[in-house]
């Protein structure tokens, strides 16, 4: 991913990752109607990607106007935590807001030294937590992810769900001031981090229930909080250069790319464009609730059907009904290829692990919408969910309800686990189906992302033949990936009012 016109003071490990030591403005914005959400709006260079060659994708370009990470944040500390503003006063969390200037460090060069930073962004959430007692009486409560740089670096409150990670044992030694004297902003500027207090680990207790925890993220990557040195949240996302995890159409931090439409027109006209069919949806979803706002999508349809370039959409987002008439009309010039994911069909499983998409209802409403437009769309029943989502009579309920929708043909796949995703999973599943961790360890053990071959071949028998009874010419996903070239499509063609369009684009967005 590349960007222009960016530039963050003194960027680090806490600028956004594709965006050090870039020139211009990073404009962040948060807007009531957006409650919870940061909008991160940037300049990028580029607008079509390139899928890289080894890739398993259908597809060889896609677009991808947002980037996001999950609301979620798991990096987050107790609302009345005292943060050290640059005024010298120490402010509970909660207070903050974007743009306050507050104390955080930054390495020059042999110590890491106490600087002014600001506040960049903040949210809150519900989550666990633990409460952290030092030895000078020094109380923290955050959650089990949250870091604290230590006399051996940072480390989280907690280990991980599975796997090992750094985190705080008895005895380790927190870096800050803690409960010790105070000092003003002026003899605490410049100074060498350093602790007089004593700080040593004496007890780290999990708290009963959930509660409400914020975090925020600052122009240094930490800050002071109760007088000790703590890690600012990037967000899964951003650390992973900002690809979508953990299921995130429940985006709090989104980077928008304002002038892809500019930058598109403009690559478009090259000489070199060969009109290959161009993927939407394949790593964030274009009609997440970040679209309402800034409404780019009508500006990437329509200057890829002037273009004469082919097109394939996947969303879980209902705002695409915003833009059938657009895609109609795109239809009669270029083929025009449309997919809707929808892969929870229980209520009350779609709110804990969607929270923040749209219904399944509200989207089989939709592709009913698009059906009656013209469009044969395809219903991605993906992820398939091991011991939840794979059992006959819930596979069956939900093909019937894809058919009843008008939809022309249905992809399925078992459950994926990337590596940005799986942590954020296993602890999902450990807090609502404590019951299955064992066997979701068992069927993705280590850094495995895919559920094995076996359970892969046993679905398939499963499902071929309920998609085969209800008539929606289904596929998996791996006689997805065989089934063509890049860019050219073997499934049955269209309706005579819409154009025959180039193979879907595969991607599990949940997962």
């Amino acid at each position: 991913m590349r960007w222009q016109g960016q530039t963050i003071d003194d960027a680090d490990e806490s600028a956004l990752p594709g965006l050090e030591n870039r020139s211009g403005i990073v404009r962040s914005v948060t807007t009531p109607e957006f409650a919870g959400m940061t909008f991160h709006e940037v300049l990028s260079k580029s607008a079509l990607n390139k899928v890289p060659g080894p890739s398993r994708m259908p597809f060889s370009w896609t677009i991808n106007p947002y980037r996001g990470c999950s609301h979620a944040c798991v990096y987050c500390l107790s609302p009345d935590t005292l943060i050290l503003c640059g005024d010298g006063r120490q402010r509970p969390l909660s207070e903050l807001e974007v743009g306050d200037e507050i104390v955080g460090t930054a390495v020059q060069g042999a110590y890491r030294r106490y600087v002014r930073t600001v506040v960049k962004a903040k949210w809150s959430t519900i989550k666990p937590a633990y409460r952290v007692v030092l030895a000078d009486g020094t109380e923290i409560v955050a959650s089990g992810d949250h870091r604290f740089l230590t006399e051996r670096g940072w480390k989280h409150v907690a280990d991980a769900e599975s796997g090992q990670r750094p985190h705080l044992t008895l005895n380790n030694r927190l870096l800050g001031f803690g409960n010790g004297p105070a000092l003003t902003i002026d003899q605490l500027e410049g100074m060498a981090v350093k602790t007089t207090s004593d700080l040593r680990v004496v007890s780290i207790t999990p708290l009963s229930g959930e509660r409400e925890l914020i975090d925020i993220t600052t122009g240094t990557g930490d800050f002071v909080a109760n007088g000790v040195i703590s890690h600012n949240c990037f967000a899964r996302g951003t650390h992973q250069y900002l690809d979508l995890d953990g299921g995130a159409d429940f985006d709090s931090q989104i980077v928008v790319k304002t002038n892809v439409v500019e930058v598109l027109q403009r690559e478009l006209r090259r000489g070199s464009w060969q009109h290959e069919t161009v993927a939407l949806g394949t790593n964030t979803d274009p009609y997440q609730r970040a679209e309402g706002r800034y409404k780019l999508m009508p500006g990437i349809i329509q200057a890829l059907a002037d273009s004469g370039t082919p097109m394939s959409i996947l969303t879980k987002g209902t705002l695409i009904r915003r833009d059938i008439p657009l895609l109609i009309e795109a239809a009669k010039r270029v083929p025009v290829d449309v997919q809707m994911s929808i892969a929870m069909y229980d209520d009350d499983l779609q709110k804990t692990i969607e929270p923040g998409t749209p219904t399944t209802q509200a989207r089989l409403d939709t592709v009913r919408a698009l059906a009656d437009a013209g469009f044969a769309v395809t219903v991605f029943l993906m992820p398939i969910m091991p011991h939840m989502t794979d059992s006959v009579a819930a596979i069956d309920a939900a093909l019937a309800r894809i058919k009843a929708t008008g939809a022309a043909r249905v992809i399925y796949g078992a459950l994926h686990l990337r590596p940005g995703v799986k942590p954020w999973f296993m602890q999902w599943l450990g807090e609502q189906r404590p019951d299955l961790v064992a066997s979701y360890r068992g069927l993705y053990p280590g850094v495995s992302a895919e559920a094995p071959k076996g359970y892969r071949q046993w679905l398939a028998k499963r499902v071929r033949p309920l998609i085969r009874m209800h008539r929606l010419d289904g596929r998996d996903e791996d006689d997805l990936y065989a089934a063509s070239p890049r860019g050219t499509r073997t499934l049955p063609p269209r309706p005579a009012t819409v154009p025959a369009a180039s193979a879907p684009a595969e991607q599990p967005m949940l997962f």
